[in-house]
């Protein structure tokens, strides 16, 4: 099984970034997707998820409208696009499937 993010930065405050996750070795078609993040001190959170479908979306209440997960079955791949970046979403992004994390990407908003 891997599970790995990609595509994490440093970014200005209302800038954008696109994060990746390439996954392989469980049933990924079929899997819900989500994305969670933890901030230094913080507990992790989760952040979005998306059915293996595409079909249920969901977000958190702090993203909704800023960012998008959408996923590439033939691919397997799950991308979170964020945009209008805050300092308070500086964290690591982690990528999960099923039971399976990745190893997170770090994601920096500041000036």
């Amino acid at each position: 099984v891997r599970v790995v993010e990609s595509g994490g930065g440093l970014v200005q405050p209302g800038g954008s970034l696109r994060l990746s996750c390439a996954a392989s070795g469980f049933p990924f078609s079929l899997s819900y997707m989500s994305w969670h993040r933890q901030a230094p001190g913080k507990e992790r959170e989760w952040v979005a998820e998306i059915s293996g479908t595409s079909v249920i979306i969901n977000y958190a209440e702090s993203v909704k409208g800023r960012f998008t997960i959408s996923r590439d079955n033939a691919k397997k791949t799950v991308t979170l696009q964020m945009n209008n970046l805050k300092p308070e979403d500086t964290a690591v992004y982690y990528c999960r499937g099923q039971n399976y994390w990745g190893q997170g990407t770090q994601v920096t908003v500041s000036a």
